[in-house]
């Protein structure tokens, strides 16, 4: 296993340090560990494919692993948060149903007569990114508040919440629908 590959597996066993971090009550500063956790796990996100790339350390276990690892992060943080009360069931829900899909059509892809891998696009990408954007955002603002007391009562903390997971919401149905259109043919081929 490469480099690249390693950092994008730390990515995933970084996960249950992170639920534990968020979730147990009786770790002091339990969010802060997970916000520091997280923001690691996301930064190996981006240096694992500038090294593949770098490096020519490109292969076909890293095209799936990758956005795996990315999910699995993104998913566990997004099920926290629904239990935690910071975003609504409905938009994780949603959520997942595309990493559901998106992965599935992997899935027939790589079991196609192509034996095609699909790496990530542009636009999942750009939902990754401003999905864990948003993640660090919300564990910050939720620090400030109840780990720190710096913001007060009246700062409309679950507005900003709110915003930022409708806007992933909106990026995350967006990229699976352009999925779902550029590999339109994937499925059209697994029917004969």
């Amino acid at each position: 296993m490469n480099l690249a590959n390693k950092l994008t597996l730390f990515r995933v066993i970084l996960v249950p340090f992170f639920i534990a971090a968020l979730m147990l009550p009786y770790i002091p500063f339990g969010s802060t560990f997970a916000l520091v956790i997280f923001a690691l796990a996301s930064i190996t996100d981006m240096l694992d494919g500038k090294v593949a790339r770098k490096y020519n350390m490109i292969t076909d276990l890293g095209k799936f692993l990758d956005p795996l690892a990315d999910k699995v992060l993104v998913a566990a943080a997004l099920i926290c948060f629904t239990e935690l009360g910071f975003a609504p069931a409905w938009a994780v829900w949603l959520i997942m149903a595309r990493e559901f899909m998106v992965s599935g059509i992997r899935l027939v892809a790589a079991g196609s007569k192509q034996k095609l891998v699909i790496a990530a696009n542009i636009w999942g990408k750009l939902k990754t990114a401003s999905t864990m954007v948003a993640i660090c955002i919300i564990l910050i603002l939720h620090i400030l508040a109840d780990d720190f007391a710096v913001i007060g009562a009246g700062f409309p903390i679950q507005l900003i919440t709110d915003v930022l997971v409708y806007i992933c919401t909106f990026l995350t149905v967006l990229s699976g629908i352009i999925y779902l259109y550029d590999y339109r043919a994937v499925f059209k081929e697994s029917e004969h």
